[in-house]
């Protein structure tokens, strides 16, 4: 039986190129990027050459870049960097209501500090309306953070737009760009974000290694200290072989971005279609338009996600009920909650995202597949009901 993989937002499989790139930082260059020896300076050479990469990528400065440790960090980085370095100035973070919790709880620890922190509502579509993050702004407000992609439901957000109702009061604006880069094209000009996280393996690249771009003449407040690596902005020895990852997964995104978006894009819909022409009883969750080019998120009444999902992994398909950082959650999820769906469709929901290695024949494989499994698990469930009733 062929496996399917179509959790491409939870993480993905490392390239070759990439995996080839980074093995030999491994084995043979292991010098510590900070040592004044060829092997260090080997490894400061490396690291530099992949930051490059990753602002290019974004259209950034090279000195933009600061390395972490995954997407988790990076938003961590953002949130408490300015709002320790600029309290004196303000204490009020506004947000929007569909935030990664890497976005979330960092908030939640700042209001334990005394930071307001401000949600945005979302609409049906989980889009933030620019005009409620216009009405959120005050004479206390420091940073807005607005995720460029949502993890789930896949909708873009006008992140452009809402930074420039910031700027226009010298408000600094920070957004998760983890779902987005390398997959959508965009600048950091273009989406006027101040601040930005990216994670590698997201993006065919390795775990454990991403960024914060961090715009010149920004100042925040080191998260990690002890070191002067990254040029005091993020202690810690640099994970070489993980940056050259980084990097060369950056460089190969560049080239084939555009392509894959469109063939994406193009599977997403035969896959959207292909489901709303087999099932009835269903609402698809996302901005119709603008969405990730590989996101299907799909709500069915009458169904419960945990079975559906084992169901479709004993025939060999892989996909989840949302956000795979929450998956182990008996909670509705809190962007479904935002958007308004009811408690019970939330909770059948799932979601397919598609990635580089998804063909057509896959897709047609959850056609095949899908409308059976959820049939038989609706009659299940109205058994259940009836005899529950009947006892």
């Amino acid at each position: 039986m062929k496996k399917i993989y179509l959790d491409h937002a939870a993480t993905t499989s490392t390239d070759p190129a990439v995996l080839e790139a980074m093995i030999p930082w491994f084995r043979d260059r292991f010098g510590n990027p900070s040592s004044p020896h060829t092997f260090g300076r080997e490894g400061r050479a490396a690291v530099e050459t992949a930051r490059e990469k990753v602002a290019a990528l974004l259209g950034a400065g090279p000195m933009e870049v600061v390395f972490a440790s995954g997407g988790t960090e990076s938003d961590t980085m953002a949130l408490w960097g300015v709002a320790r370095a600029l309290r004196d100035r303000g204490n009020h973070i506004v947000v929007s209501s569909v935030e990664h919790h890497a976005v979330l709880e960092p908030c939640r620890e700042l209001a334990g500090e005394g930071f307001e922190i401000t949600q945005l509502p979302v609409d049906a579509n989980g889009m933030v309306d620019p005009d409620d993050a216009a009405r959120a702004l005050t004479h206390r407000t420091i940073l807005v953070s607005v995720m460029h992609a949502n993890n789930e439901i896949g909708t873009i957000q006008p992140v452009a737009e809402i930074a420039r109702l910031a700027h226009a009061k010298g408000i600094y604006v920070h957004t998760d760009a983890v779902q987005t880069f390398g997959h959508v094209p965009f600048t950091v000009d273009e989406i006027e974000a101040d601040l930005l996280s990216l994670s590698a393996h997201k993006l065919y690249g390795p775990k454990g290694v991403g960024a914060l771009f961090i715009r010149k003449g920004i100042r925040i407040a080191p998260l990690l200290r002890g070191g002067g690596q990254e040029r005091g902005r993020r202690a810690s020895t640099e994970n070489v072989p993980g940056i050259v990852g980084l990097g060369r997964a950056a460089e190969v995104a560049r080239e084939n971005m555009a392509g894959e978006a469109a063939e994406l894009a193009r599977l997403r819909e035969r896959l959207i279609e292909g489901i709303r022409e087999r099932i009835e009883g269903l609402r698809f969750n996302g901005h119709p338009e603008r969405r990730l080019p590989g996101n299907v998120s799909v709500s069915f009444e009458g169904v419960e996600a945990e079975p559906l999902l084992l169901t479709l992994d004993l025939m060999g398909i892989a996909c989840s009920g949302g956000s795979a950082c929450s998956s182990t959650s008996v909670e509705v999820s809190h962007v479904l909650s935002a958007i308004g769906r009811e408690a019970g469709m939330a909770r059948g929901t799932i979601r397919f995202s598609l990635g580089r290695e998804t063909s057509e024949e896959d897709i047609d494989r959850v056609l095949e597949v899908l409308p059976p499994v959820v049939k038989r698990l609706r009659a299940a469930g109205r058994k259940g009901t009836e005899a529950r009733q009947n006892a």
